[in-house]
């Protein structure tokens, strides 16, 4: 597949195909990685509400939708990759999906809804996975999952646990859960 292209792997959109402009630190998560991580999650995510940060191509938040999540909500700042997820969403009729043209800090520091799922997939050359953790617990439901995708694991803040991990070429993802102690 062209490298402006990502295919959705599951749900209603399965083996629709999403275009994006090519910016500089946008790496759609591989099918691959995807299925991993819509097999962790289960298959099915109805009622859930969803948080896909840094939405870059809109893969992981996309899935989501497809996989029948009640709301999706996309964060992304670029204004080119933020026009062609409403592109995607256009096409694929995205009645679920929420698209937001921000900063995903900003947004964490003011919006006050709650989520599930929260998919945190920044450019790699920003060291945002920190200062997310930080703010993120205040969005988040009380079984909430959130799944990390970085160029290495770093040790995590004090209130999250890694419930599952993996690795594809130079990207390390994982699951995390906020710590009993800390939920």
């Amino acid at each position: 597949m062209p490298g402006n292209k990502v295919r959705i792997v599951g749900g209603e959109w399965r083996s629709r195909i999403l275009s994006f402009t090519p910016r500089p630190d946008l790496r759609p998560t591989p099918d691959r990685v995807r299925e991993t991580l819509f097999n962790w999650l289960g298959q099915d995510l109805i009622g859930n509400s969803c948080l896909d940060l840094f939405a870059g191509s809109g893969a992981l938040g996309f899935e989501a939708a497809s996989r029948g999540a009640k709301r999706v909500t996309m964060i992304e700042r670029d204004a080119h990759a933020f026009k062609a997820l409403r592109e995607n969403a256009m096409m694929l009729d995205a009645q679920t999906v929420e698209l937001r043209h921000a900063d995903a800090l900003e947004f964490l520091r003011t919006d006050h809804a709650h989520y599930d799922i929260v998919f945190i997939d920044p450019p790699f050359r920003g060291n945002y996975l920190p200062q997310v953790l930080v703010l993120l617990p205040a969005r988040l439901t009380p079984r909430a999952l959130v799944y990390v995708e970085a160029p290495r694991m770093q040790q995590l803040s004090p209130g999250w646990q890694v419930w599952r991990h993996g690795r594809a070429g130079t990207a390390h993802y994982a699951l995390l859960k906020r710590t009993m102690d800390h939920a």
